[in-house]
This record gives structure tokens, C-alpha cells and sequence, in this order.
């Protein structure tokens, strides 16, 4: 009988996590064993980042456990340590002791996804919060309650002022969403519950290094956001870049102070170390260079997708955007090509995909939308929005929850619970009797 073909999955995001999906209902458990590693013990439904920073929507709302989606397939919660691809090896560590665990494949899907990219500054790292985890969501939801609380209890209208600036670095999709869920997010609970805080002490400030904001759409739409948050209050600021920052301030390009305790950035991402130490070629930006079947050109076996590869695009001559959308359609011709490689079949499916279309949410039943072609503003690009990834979420479950939480919070104030500090374990020293080599882990668990 020949021996079961290992397939392991790095990365538990829209790319990882669809691959396992889409394997699982392809391929017979008989003839292949499927393996998937993320550092999370759950799916992350990225776009509605920003509302779970607002508390439009509670974190469980936008996560999903991973082995809910392992129908067959084994789950690891690990780093990614090192790949090995002659040995074709994988060394994971557990989080929670440090422990080392390697794992083989015959056939390997990198979909790790990016890393934020602070271009070198440590001072705007060590001073700002991101946006792109649960966690950052979380910690930026508790910081801006906590700038609220304490600016209501200051008779100083400079220290009020300071306290309610909320300054985003960074006018892409991640960026205006942010800065529109916040804005209304503070407007509206001042005026709810914090009479002492003076309405014209809230400052909102978007900061762009271009001269217009949201460049994946088309000026026209970019246009449309650009008016409506100024409207609402929001300033914004272009042709300039965030270069340093301290506690209560942030510095500018073109020389003007920023005084503010909140700064998020939200200014662009990088591919993690791991990927880039791989012994395979490179794009650029250190992303894995793929072929038209989505394979490293010198290991067929590997796969890659999402943002940690760079997929050439034919048509257009440059790489294909790494979009949520993309890694979906990505994700279906992995598998595909997995199953008939497992098959024997060598006609192998190419990757080709031009996007129907991108939206954002800028605040308060308002959004932009470009679909077919066709440019939409204001309420009707923000349900169009609310039901295209409705629709999407990986489960009913949460489609409810969120259904509910949208439908709670249409009729009903904002919730202005603070979560406290939060307690995690870990173990820094394990006493082993005996620890076998990477080697011999290879059939055994954790």
C-alpha cells in the first residue's frame, strides 16, 4: 500500500484557511493527510477590524475557532520557525514553552500572510497602535475609551483637546476605515454620555503621504471620502509622512507637531522573516516569487498565495494586489492543483483573476464602492458593503451574531464598557528527561 501524501498549510487567514476547505472536500483522507499550522487558534475576519475597535462588533463576532473548519485535517498552534525545502521540513515552535516540533510534507501551501512595516522607525513603532489583529482591535477600543475618561475629568481645555486627538497614519482601505469608524465612534458617545468633554476638543486627523486618500479606487470615489469626513469632522492631511513620535505627539514631514496621545498606524506591511530567509527566489519586497499555477518554479511541490507571494499578472505586467478577495480566489486553484498533482494529472489549472470591485466603509451609513465598473457613494455603497461580507462570513453563526450586533446597535447607544488587563501564562523552563531530535518528533505530537 503506498504511503498516505503529507500536505501541510502555513497560515491560518483567508488564503490557509480556504485551502484547508476547499482540500478537505477534494481530497479522499485514503490517499493524503492534511496538516495546518497558525500561530491563532482561530480564523480572523479582517475587514470588520475597525467596527471591533468602535465596539460596533465584539471580537468572538469576526473569529472563528480553526478546528471547527478541520473536518479531517490536523491543527497545530505554532510559530512558523524555519522551512527547509531540500529536506522538505518544517520547524514549528509551541507558544507556550518554547518547544520545537518538525513536521515533513510532500506537498507545502505558504499562505503566512504580512507583517506591519514601520520602515525602520522605532520611535513611531514603540509610540503607535496598529489594526491588524483582534488583539490590536481590542487594545485601541480600550485606549480610546480610557483618552475619553480622562479627558472628562480635566477642567484644562488643552489637556481635553490633547486627550481627544486620534491621529491614523496611512489613508488606504485600513486607514479611512479606522479613522471613520472612530470618529463617529467618539462623536456619538460624547454626546451620549460625557457632558463635560467640549464637542470642538475632538480632533480626527487622517495622514497620507499621497495627495489623495483611498488610491486603490478611482479619484472620483477617492474624492467623494475625502468630502464626506472632512464634513464630519475629520482633517486631512496629504502629501506629508508621520517621521517621529513620542507619548503625546507625533512629527511630521513638513514640520508641524502633532499633540496627541493616540497615534495608529495603519502605513503599510512587510513580509515576515521567515519567508524572506527561504532559499528560493524573491521578489523585491522579499515576497515568494510564484509561477502561474501558484508553485515555486524550483520546488513544485510548494505553494504560495496571499500576501506572502508575489503572483505575476500577465495582463498588466506587475503582481496581483494582496486582497482578501484575491487569496480566496487563489486559495480554490491551489487545491485544485494539489488534487491533481495527487492524481497524476499535469494539467494544471493557472491562476488568472481581475477583481469585480472594492469598497470601504467611511463612517456612519456611509461608504464607496467600485463595482463593475460603476462608482457608488454614500448609504447605498455602505449596504452594499454590510451585505456582501455578510454574506461571506465563513459560518451562520457568526452571520447572526453580527446581524444581531448591527441591528442592536441601529436602535440602541454605544457600549462604553472598558475590558481590563488581561493575564497570560507561559512556561520559560520545562524539565525533559529526554528530548528526541527534530528528526525523531516527526511521527510523534507535542
Amino acid at each position: 500500500m503506498p504511503s498516505k501524501k503529507k500536505i501541510l498549510i502555513l497560515g491560518g487567514g483567508f488564503g490557509g484557511m480556504h485551502v484547508l476547505k476547499e482540500l478537505q472536500k477534494k481530497i479522499d483522507v485514503k490517499n493524503a493527510s492534511i496538516t495546518i499550522v497558525s500561530e491563532d487558534n482561530y480564523f480572523l475576519y479582517t475587514p470588520m477590524l475597525p467596527e471591533v475597535a468602535s465596539g460596533m462588533l465584539n471580537p468572538r463576532d469576526i473569529t472563528t475557532a480553526i478546528r471547527y473548519f478541520c473536518v479531517s485535517a490536523k491543527f497545530y498552534q505554532a510559530t512558523v520557525f524555519s522551512v527547509d525545502l531540500e529536506q522538505k521540513l518544517v520547524t514549528i515552535t509551541r507558544k507556550f514553552d518554547g518547544k520545537d516540533h518538525a513536521l515533513e510534507y510532500d506537498y507545502l501551501v505558504l499562505a503566512v500572510g504580512s507583517i506591519n512595516n514601520f520602515f525602520g522607525n522605532k520611535a513611531i513603532e514603540e509610540n503607535s497602535f496598529t489594526i491588524k489583529t483582534v488583539e490590536d482591535a481590542i487594545e485601541l477600543r480600550n485606549q480610546i475609551l480610557l483618552m475619553m475618561e480622562i479627558a472628562a475629568q480635566t477642567g484644562s481645555m488643552g489637556l481635553q483637546q490633547k486627550f481627544l486627538t486620534f491621529t491614523v497614519v496611512g489613508a488606504g482601505f485600513a486607514g479611512v476605515e479606522t479613522i471613520g469608524e472612530i470618529n463617529h465612534f467618539v462623536r456619538k458617545s460624547v454626546k451620549q454620555a460625557y457632558p463635560s468633554i467640549v464637542d470642538t476638543n475632538i480632533n480626527m486627523i487622517l495622514i497620507s503621504s499621497r495627495n489623495e486618500i483611498l488610491p486603490e479606487l478611482n479619484k472620483k470615489l477617492g474624492e467623494s471620502a475625502r468630502a464626506y469626513l472632512e464634513k464630519v469632522g475629520v482633517r486631512i492631511i496629504t502629501n506629508v509622512k508621520a517621521i517621529n513620535a513620542g507619548e503625546s505627539y507625533v512629527e511630521l514631514s513638513d514640520g508641524e507637531i502633532i499633540p496627541c496621545t493616540t497615534l495608529i498606524w495603519t502605513g503599510g506591511v512587510t513580509t515576515n522573516s521567515m519567508i524572506k530567509s527561504m532559499n528560493c527566489e524573491h521578489s523585491k519586497d522579499g515576497k515568494i516569487l510564484v509561477d502561474k499555477y501558484l508553485k515555486l518554479k524550483e520546488h513544485s511541490e510548494v505553494f504560495a498565495l496571499g500576501d506572502c507571494a508575489a503572483i505575476p499578472d500577465v495582463d498588466t505586467g506587475k503582481f496581483y494586489p494582496p486582497t482578501a478577495q484575491h487569496a480566496l480566489r487563489e486559495s480554490k486553484i491551489v487545491a485544485e492543483n494539489i488534487k491533481k498533482t495527487l492524481d497524476g494529472d499535469s494539467s494544471l489549472k493557472e491562476f488568472s483573476y481581475h477583481s469585480k470591485g472594492m469598497m470601504a466603509t467611511i463612517g456612519d451609513k456611509a461608504g464607496v464602492a467600485s463595482l463593475m465598473g460603476h462608482s457608488i457613494s454614500g448609504v447605498l455603497a455602505w449596504v452594499i458593503w454590510r451585505t456582501y461580507y455578510l454574506l461571506h462570513l465563513p459560518t451562520l453563526e457568526t452571520k447572526i451574531r453580527i446581524g444581531i450586533s448591527w441591528a442592536i446597535n441601529l436602535f440602541f447607544g454605544t457600549d462604553l464598557t472598558r475590558i481590563g488587563e488581561t493575564k497570560m501564562k507561559n512556561l520559560h523552563k520545562v524539565e525533559i528527561d529526554d528530548t528526541p531530535s527534530l528528526k525523531d518528533q516527526l511521527l510523534s505530537d507535542l
